[in-house]
């Protein structure tokens, strides 16, 4: 069985190199890696390229993809296109994951049965950012984040899973759009981990987290059938009982949360990055 890790990178020569070095520290079988560099203006193939001694020493497969067209979306499907892999890993260019990671997921979604996965996210803060890292903390306490498998940063189906949509629609949120696609009994969590570096700033909090609710409530809109498949809200510790624990994370997530309702601070950019 082979698995395949799609990358999709824009302008990523910053970021790329740490994600490739984690990756192909990976104690894993058989792997072909997808780099999709797209729209890029910077050196992001070239790296993604110089990886190819590394995948020979590993008996791994190596395809870089460079687009002239920008767009994740864009990037899925053309990277798809040359995957090979019984199972379909979809990683950022920034998260760093773990080597037992690739492993744990491909044994999980080696069945017949559609099935989606995904790992246990360290969210990495590197600043010194007081508000982000309060935010932070009553943010983990959510039920996005306490029950089921939030799929941000890396998500991954095998191809019976995969089967259930054509090409990947023109929309926000990616990710869930994915994991919306199989219900809760469908998605499977690994132990593993990787890092995933949380949005910094009061400013590119509200404008990131904006787009995320928006791109929500876009697939609510179009495919309302998929938020059947959204994770129970009721087990988690009620919202009182964990703002008493953490009066300063909550007044943090609060203000970035109402923040995000007022016609201030927003971005004309449909896919506004955290950094």
């Amino acid at each position: 069985m082979t698995t395949s890790v799609l990358i999709p990178a824009h302008n990523e020569a910053a970021y790329l190199p740490a994600c490739l070095d984690a990756l192909f520290a990976s104690d894993a079988g058989a792997v072909q890696v997808v780099v999709i560099a797209n729209g890029c203006t910077d050196d992001t193939a070239l790296i993604a390229q110089g990886y190819a001694g590394q995948a020979e020493a590993k008996g791994w497969q190596l395809t870089v993809l460079d687009l002239a067209q920008g767009g994740k979306l864009n990037a899925w499907n053309a990277g798809e296109g040359d995957a090979n892999g019984d199972v379909l890993i979809y990683l950022d260019a920034d998260v760093i994951v773990s080597p037992q990671m690739v492993a744990q997921i491909a044994t999980v979604l080696d069945t017949d049965q559609p099935r989606y996965a995904g790992a246990r996210p360290n969210v990495t803060i590197t600043g010194e950012d007081a508000l982000t890292r309060h935010y932070t903390r009553f943010w983990l306490t959510t039920p996005f984040m306490v029950h089921g498998v939030p799929g941000f940063g890396v998500f991954a189906m095998n191809r019976q899973g995969r089967a259930r949509w054509g090409k990947w629609p023109d929309i926000i949120s990616d990710d869930t759009f994915a994991r919306l696609n199989f219900t809760p009994e469908e998605r499977l969590s690994v132990p593993a981990t990787y890092d995933w570096p949380m949005i910094e700033g009061f400013t590119r909090l509200v404008q990131v987290r904006r787009r995320q609710d928006i791109g929500v409530a876009e697939i609510a809109q179009r495919y309302p059938a998929l938020m059947a498949n959204d994770d129970p809200h009721d087990q988690t510790q009620p919202v009182w009982k964990r703002a008493l624990k953490d009066p300063v994370a909550f007044v943090a997530f609060v203000a970035v949360r109402l923040t995000i309702r007022l016609p201030i601070l927003r971005s004309q950019n449909r896919w506004v990055r955290g950094r």
